[in-house]
């Protein structure tokens, strides 16, 4: 076997509940403000939950062909967005390069439900005439519907836009699709099918039906009149997650390639661990053995031992199975060094973005390597006493970072971790 090639990140982009773009992503992250509010993109009347981390300031024709764009669900608009402001920031120039190097360079980008809009849109008006004429209804069915709501379109339609021709794919895991996609792509560059991978994951499910949806299942925090409170990680108030939307793509590089072209490093990639639960629908298995057995796959994978796990950016949903599982989890993993290690959950700030929550969420490890800072937990006010680990409560903290993982767990028991290291130059 030959021997593994080094992985850089070399370009981030983000479209957030902040706004379009890694600035605002990381000015707000770091000044641990909320980005959830009331929802303004349809009425919340009638639902038990009224308030999520959602994106009112996009404009796709900034980044798409109007008529195009016009095609698309909201959920393949912001992936294109996201992937074009990553090659951006990497400053990979598109037009220059050869055939030899699109066919090496590819697209693995996530989506744990696909396009929900387009799917509410299409049965609502549908459902107009269906029970009536059948036949008319057929014809009220867009073209477009089946493209639209399937969940490896976002990395078929920035292949599209972008021309690049190498590995191609959409991994759907729920809230754990992302950092499989961070993860395959990670061992494509690694093991030598590619140079450059696109990779991350999208989601736009603030609708009336995704929330309708949660809301069934109980699993949405209720706090309407607290919304910049309503995502509480680890506190013994909290009561349900918060929806978010968006979408984050890394560009990861081999290393080499990378210092050719004189890129920009961030980190550098170095692991990836992933398990099963084999327990239950949307509980996590009881003592986090399942999660617990990914971070120990992914320190295996990086070489490391968990004394050298300095910072965790958690899945920590605010739910209150979810918080208590994983901090089992952590403990079963990193064993005492788990009192030692700072951990804390961004969603406390965003909101749950569901299949592209991972790979915002790596943006935000990455940039605490960057940064030598750990992104807080807000609102952890009244410690859950069955939380008992450094959650960076509400305030930004500096801490010196070698190695950080990026939990991310989705309902089937999916359990992925991704390792970064500090880039510090060669």
């Amino acid at each position: 076997m030959s021997a593994r090639r080094r992985v850089v990140v070399t370009g981030l982009g983000v479209v957030s509940p902040y706004g379009i773009g890694l600035k605002v992503f990381e000015e707000n992250i770091f000044a641990g403000r909320s980005g959830i509010r009331r929802i303004t993109g349809f009425d919340p009347s009638g639902l038990p939950t009224k308030i999520a981390g959602e994106i009112t300031d996009f404009d796709p024709t900034q980044f798409i062909d109007p008529k195009q764009a016009r095609r698309m669900d909201q959920v393949h608009l912001f992936a294109v967005a996201a992937a074009k402001l990553a090659l951006e920031d990497a400053k990979l120039d598109l037009e220059g390069m050869s055939e030899e190097e699109k066919l090496r360079s590819g697209i693995y980008i996530a989506s744990g439900i696909g396009g929900i809009r387009t799917f509410l849109d299409q049965v609502v008006v549908v459902a107009t005439v269906y029970f009536e004429n059948r036949r008319a209804a057929v014809k009220k069915i867009s073209p477009f519907f089946i493209p639209n709501i399937i969940a490896n379109m976002p990395a078929g339609l920035v292949s599209m836009e972008t021309g690049l021709m190498g590995p191609n794919f959409g991994p759907v895991s729920a809230c754990a699709s992302a950092n499989h996609a961070l993860g395959l792509a990670f061992r494509e560059i690694r093991d030598g099918y590619a140079d450059i991978m696109l990779t991350g994951g999208t989601e736009s499910a603030v609708n009336f039906l995704g929330m309708a949806g949660f809301n069934a299942m109980r699993a949405l925090s209720t706090r309407n009149d607290e919304p910049e409170k309503a995502s509480r990680p680890f506190d013994r108030d909290r009561d349900g997650f918060v929806m978010g939307e968006g979408a984050g793509v890394l560009v990861f590089e081999e290393l080499e390639h990378a210092k050719r072209r004189g890129a920009k490093i961030y980190a550098e990639v170095v692991g990836f661990g992933q398990s099963a639960d084999a327990y239950h629908l949307t509980q996590p298995a009881p003592g986090g053995r399942g999660a617990s057995l990914a971070i120990s796959n992914a320190l295996h994978d990086a070489g490391i031992t968990p004394e050298q796990v300095d910072y965790i950016n958690a899945h920590g949903t605010s739910t209150p199975q979810n918080d208590i599982a994983e901090t089992q989890a952590i403990k079963l993993a990193l064993g005492d060094h788990a009192y030692r290690t700072k951990i804390s959950s961004t969603k406390s700030m965003i909101g749950h973005l569901l299949g592209a929550a991972a790979a915002v969420e790596a943006i935000a490890t990455v940039l605490a390597l960057v940064r030598q800072q750990c992104p807080p937990t807000i609102n952890l006010e009244n410690p859950d006493p069955e939380c008992d680990l450094d959650y960076v409560p509400n305030q930004t903290e500096d801490h010196s970072i070698t190695y950080a993982i990026s939990n991310a767990f989705g309902f089937g028991g999916h359990n992925t971790v991704m390792v970064f290291k500090r880039w510090e130059g060669e």
